[in-house]
């Protein structure tokens, strides 16, 4: 995942949970909260590397 300043990386939830070191399923039921926040294309979610990031520094209560 190559990560320039003009370019997003946009991740899978396979991915997020192995970046997060968490179950897909667990990925899934915050993303439902709305502790991890992501969209749909199709069926399939995605997520924002550089928010999934900054989750991870300060923890998903001031994400929104």
């Amino acid at each position: 995942m190559k990560n320039d300043k003009n370019e997003s990386v946009i991740m899978t939830v396979d991915e997020v949970a192995d970046y997060l070191k968490l179950s897909k399923i667990t990925v899934y039921k915050l993303t439902q909260k709305g502790e991890i926040p992501g969209f749909r294309i199709g069926s399939s979610w995605r997520y924002n590397r550089d928010t999934i990031d900054e989750i991870a520094r300060v923890g998903t209560k001031k994400i929104a």
